[in-house]
Parts: structure tokens; sequence; C-alpha cells
């Protein structure tokens, strides 16, 4: 048996069998999943979550300041 022939007699040399091309197509479609990502919008619904929680920490933190 061949170095680059698996056990059950298959040959693993070419395709994308090599680590570093593996590697280096995981990293782009990762890099292409996560520019998606930042480009979609944020909606208004959870703008909207996010200014309450705001304002909910706010009052949270004004209440134990008062002297």
């Amino acid at each position: 048996m061949t170095k680059n022939a698996s056990k059950n007699g298959g040959d693993l040399s070419g395709g994308i069998t090599d680590s570093a091309d593996g590697s280096e197509m995981i990293s782009e479609k990762l890099k292409q999943l996560y520019d998606s990502v930042c480009d979609e919008g944020i909606s208004d619904r959870f703008l909207d979550l996010l200014e309450k929680l705001d304002a909910a920490e706010k009052n949270s933190s004004d209440d134990g300041q008062s002297s």
C-alpha cells in the first residue's frame, strides 16, 4: 500500500484532500458568510429592544446613585 492510499484502497491524492487547500476553502467560505451577515441590516424591532434595554439600565443605575 502506498503512502497516499487509504486502508480501503482509495487514493487520497488530488482533489480537496490536501489540508492546506481544504483549510483555504473553508476560510474563504467562512469569510463570505461573515461578510454577508455583516451586510445584513438590523431590524427596527431589534433596535427598539436595545433602546429599551439601555433605558432600563440607565433607570436602574440612576436609582442606585441617588444620595
